[in-house]
């Protein structure tokens, strides 16, 4: 079901389960929200037991599938703003317990929220560990020093051994922040989420998302 939020962002929810173990709140990949994230948080409702929301990136926008388009407005978009909403979907759920995931950008995004106290486990898909060169702004911090001085020990990276947004060289430096990360070799970008993708790679996704699914359960 569509909501709107207090700050007029677009979000999905389903609070059709009865006790939901948590939360969960999603930030979608840099597409935003559409009918894979629906799918997704009807699924994950169904599926894990939970209360599930996920949240449009770019409210109020009226963007074209062009990823070129939306990659020009990444460093508009503001680290305060994002998590606001992500504050306000995980009120909208009605539980005390939340934990947050997200995908690609979404992932970024996941990394940026450990300075929060709100979330009590992060699950990041793929999420960039440095602000690509192309989206930095005033607006846009940096992930990893976030982390440095957040709830690292919170966050779970799922990565692919051959993602460019997520090189080797980052990749150490994640762990050092004392991030946990699963690795998984030869997976490229977005391997997990969207089974139309080339990049899809399915034993390595339905692995991720269990993965997820205990680390978010975990006390």
């Amino acid at each position: 079901m569509r909501i709107t939020l207090p700050s007029g962002t677009p979000a999905e929810i389903d609070l059709s389960v009865d006790n939901p173990v948590m939360g969960l709140v999603i930030m979608p990949d840099i597409f935003g929200l559409r009918s894979l994230f629906d799918e997704l948080v009807a699924r994950l409702a169904r599926e894990w037991n939970m209360a599930v929301i996920a949240i449009e990136p770019f409210p109020g926008q009226d963007l074209s599938a062009d990823i070129a388009d939306r990659m020009a407005q990444m460093p508009l978009l503001s680290d305060d703003v994002i998590l606001r909403d992500m504050h306000e979907a995980a009120d909208a759920l009605g539980v005390d317990r939340v934990g947050l995931m997200g995908f690609c950008m979404g992932g970024m995004y996941c990394h940026k929220a450990a300075r929060s106290d709100r979330f009590v486990r992060i699950s990041s898909f793929y999420g960039m560990i440095h602000v690509p060169e192309g989206w930095l702004s005033a607006t846009q911090a940096d992930p990893l020093n976030i982390l440095v001085n957040g709830h690292a020990d919170r966050v779970l990276a799922i990565i692919g051994s051959l993602d460019p947004y997520t090189p080797a060289d980052q990749v150490v430096e994640l762990r050092a922040a004392g991030v946990t990360v699963q690795e998984y070799p030869e997976a490229v970008h977005g391997f997990a989420h969207d089974a139309l993708r080339p990049a899809h790679r399915a034993l390595d996704a339905a692995d991720a998302f269990s993965r997820s699914r205990d680390w978010l359960l975990a006390k």
